[in-house]
């Protein structure tokens, strides 16, 4: 059954019950104002969120720019005028300096402006000097405008200047009671503008 609320001076507003079993109890605020809906959300409202957790040990020697495999996130944007709100946290650690990079789909977004032969990077200097047991951790926050409706996947890319760039663990990738282990995330949150 629907109810229709006629307008105080035209058009009506019909309210249809779902197609699904039981009772559904639909509380209105006990306040003035607008109702938000999916179609005409308020500037700076978040409309998603989407996270990835890296929980294990991501290891690699690549001297060039590589994929941290297990850590990246899709999104699929409501508008193409939305931005998407980056926040990445990386943990580990190096036996040499050590960059990441912020990628949307494979471009690079997020990184500082280099002269010479400096790299372009999002985060850096993981090195563990002395101790390469040490563990690190740093994280940056992005806001990103896709201008698209297609889904989207931003992922970090990393590298080492020479020896084992770890990801979630140390430079030297041992498995001591000295040495903790951790998480590394990206959170990627929709934006309406």
């Amino acid at each position: 059954m629907s109810l229709i609320l006629q307008g105080s001076t035209s058009g009506s507003v019909t309210l249809q019950e779902p197609a699904v079993a039981g009772t559904t109890v639909l509380t209105l605020p006990a306040v003035t104002g607008t109702i938000l809906t999916t179609t005409s959300p308020k500037a700076g409202n978040v409309l998603q969120v989407k996270q990835t957790v890296l929980s294990t040990a991501f290891a690699t020697t690549s001297t060039s720019y590589t994929d941290i495999t297990g850590l990246s996130v899709s999104i699929t944007p409501s508008s193409a005028s939305n931005t998407i709100l980056v926040l990445l946290d990386v943990n580990g650690g190096a036996q040499d300096h050590a960059s990441f990079r912020l990628v949307r789909n494979s471009t690079t977004i997020g990184v500082g402006s280099p002269s010479g032969s400096q790299n372009a990077t999002t985060l850096s200097n993981f090195y563990a000097f002395s101790n390469i047991n040490q563990s690190i951790g740093s994280g940056v926050t992005f806001i990103d405008s896709p201008a698209t409706t297609s889904a989207t996947t931003y992922k970090v890319q990393g590298f080492v200047q020479s020896g084992q760039l770890t990801v979630n663990g140390n430079g030297a990738n041992s498995n001591t009671t000295a040495v903790m282990t951790s998480i590394s995330t990206i959170t990627v949150m929709e934006i309406a503008v």
